[in-house]
């Protein structure tokens, strides 16, 4: 990954078209490596679980151009190579295992380097059944989170609201998941391991002691999308 994370950072310090034009041979040669680990996480994950087993390298990864309309900044390219490895690829509206190496600080987005877990953006009607299954399940929930998952994990605690909401108890030993408005895990990790040579043995096991937890996720979601599914047939 060193020759991956080089790039990155000399990209940083020359964000502009001629520069990777001239430059452009060494990021299909950067593109071609990050691929190929990606492909090894699909095999690896795909060992424990069998909904991303179908997935290409191309249904995880993005273009690194920006999108210029969704960008504060008019620099053309990203500083980072993220995967989304998720049941039915990138777009499918399920939650899945991110992979990320940047150029930014530790507590910054886009952070140095990540590996998350879940949704970052959770819908509405999933966030209401996740609140449902979380107060109709006592501390199942609890004990995924406090038992389970790998401990440099932790659960994202931005936009928490303030109160809990409508409907639940605050007074609930839940009371605080009540508050999530993302069900996301993510550790953000330097470069020591980016660079060691267990990373990918690293990332395999992170995700999977994490897996309970996107199942738990990914259930709320399907059941949300069979109720839109139920609501256009009315």
């Amino acid at each position: 990954m060193e020759r991956v994370l080089s790039f990155l950072r000399q990209l940083e310090c020359n964000n502009n078209k001629a520069w990777f034009d001239s430059h452009r041979s060494e990021y299909l040669e950067v593109r071609s490596f990050f691929e190929a680990f990606v492909s090894s996480l699909i095999e690896k994950i795909g060992e424990f679980d069998p909904t991303i087993v179908d997935l290409t390298v191309k249904d995880c990864t993005y273009r690194i151009n920006k999108d210029m309309r969704f960008s504060r900044d008019k620099l053309p390219y990203k500083t980072h190579l993220g995967a989304y490895i998720v049941r039915g690829g990138k777009k499918s509206g399920y939650s899945g295992y991110y992979f990320h190496i940047g150029t930014g600080s530790e507590n910054s987005y886009p952070a140095q380097h990540i590996l998350a877990i879940g949704n970052y953006f959770t819908e509405p009607a999933v966030l209401k059944i996740l609140r449902e299954d979380i107060d109709f399940g006592k501390d199942d929930f609890d004990q995924i989170i406090k038992n389970q998952i790998d401990t440099r994990l932790s659960l994202d605690q931005d936009n928490l609201l303030k109160k809990v909401p409508k409907g639940f108890s605050a007074d609930s030993p839940n009371a605080e998941y009540f508050k999530l408005k993302n069900f996301c895990l993510s550790y953000h990790f330097d470069d020591s391991l980016l660079l060691s040579d267990s990373l990918l043995e690293e990332v395999v096991a992170i995700f999977k002691s994490a897996k309970p937890f996107l199942d738990y996720i990914n259930r709320a979601i399907e059941f949300s999308k069979e109720e839109q599914n139920v609501k256009w047939e009315l």
